[in-house]
């Protein structure tokens, strides 16, 4: 963020922005004084040329909505032919459209990201999974596998992916050859590799299946009824993260060590979804905070806030260089964070 001093005593003045990053459509907010009209007529912000509205403007604090077509610059605030400092906003740019994730994208070693098109429960589709290229190039991948849902990738470079029409769970090769992995998971959504191999299948239910390098299946922990295990993550430790999407406000993040004892690590977020760590041990989860949705960022000493602002979003994975992608429930987007994440492969 870059602050400069402004001449005149009365002109606008940022401090801070919150979150750093957001999505077109998105609102962020900005902290400072004289973010009020001081007149009759509202200020309104620009995101490098891009115009954004002001939809609440306080002396000390003012809510910009992100538009279209924007993208990452500075972001200053007009207020009765004055300006003020600039600061740098993030701002997420579209990946690939005519989608339909339905959990966290995945990425292969080579940095390609790979998503769905999963349709309605039942519903074919032409296209099941797509690759997307480091240069977003989006290609086909995989057809004739019902409503993928989940999708992961082991060490040994397959592509794992759940299909909640059938309970059942594919493997799939790097040409896009796909053969049966597991069959009998209920409902089978999101899904997890943890360190050592085993792949964990999260059943709308409220089970967690254990599959074995074997295929072994077991039931490794089963939660309330009316919770649905639906996304799936690990962290550094093999603590396993589930998060299953209902329409409470104060939903809670599950977490199940190695031995399937389940705990409450965060209560208080809307209709939590798609999960990845960071290498810091912070977890990042797509729901909503306040009634604020976006990405949430939740601490090891479960501190949460907002990283990103944004509507309709269902995961999102890391990739190189401190970027995301993130998954909404139409299309993938891509911006710069610089975070870390968590490897998800070996």
């Amino acid at each position: 963020m870059s602050l400069f001093s402004t001449t005149s005593p009365h002109a606008p003045h940022i401090t801070r922005i919150s979150p750093p990053a957001a999505m077109p459509g998105g609102e962020v907010e900005l902290h400072g004084t004289h973010l009020d009209p001081g007149s009759n007529r509202m200020p309104h912000a620009t995101i490098g040329d891009v115009f954004a509205p002001v939809s609440l403007s306080r002396p000390g604090r003012a809510s910009v909505r992100v538009q279209d077509g924007s993208i990452s610059g500075e972001l200053i605030l007009h207020r009765n032919g004055e300006v003020s400092n600039p600061v740098t906003l993030r701002v997420a740019v579209p990946m690939a459209e005519n989608l339909h994730p339905v959990a966290n994208p995945a990425v292969d070693a080579n940095g390609q990201v790979f998503t769905t098109l999963s349709g309605a429960r039942g519903q074919a589709t032409p296209v099941s999974i797509f690759r997307i290229q480091r240069d977003f190039q989006m290609l086909p991948f995989v057809r004739d596998l019902m409503n993928p849902t989940g999708l992961a990738f082991d060490d040994a470079g397959y592509l794992y992916a759940s299909s909640r029409a059938e309970g059942t769970v594919y493997r799939i090769s790097s040409e896009g050859a796909i053969s049966t992995y597991a069959e009998g998971m209920g409902i089978a959504t999101g899904i997890a590799f943890d360190r050592e191999g085993n792949l964990y299948v999260g059943d709308r239910s409220g089970t967690i299946f254990k599959i074995n390098p074997n295929r072994e299946i077991f039931v490794f922990a089963t939660l309330e009824p009316s919770i649905a295990a639906y996304h799936l993550a690990f962290d550094d430790t093999g603590t396993l993260y589930v998060t299953g999407p209902t329409t409470s406000s104060n939903q809670a993040i599950h977490a199940i060590d190695r031995d399937g004892n389940t705990t409450i690590f965060y209560q208080g977020l809307g209709r939590a979804q798609g999960m990845a760590f960071d290498v810091a041990g912070n977890l990042y989860v797509a729901a909503s905070l306040h009634g604020q949705r976006g990405i949430v960022r939740i601490t090891p000493s479960r501190e949460a806030s907002l990283t990103v602002s944004g509507s309709n979003l269902v995961g999102l994975a890391f990739v190189e260089d401190g970027c995301a992608v993130l998954a909404t429930r139409d299309a993938l987007f891509h911006v710069a964070l610089d975070i870390e994440g968590r490897s998800l492969i070996g």
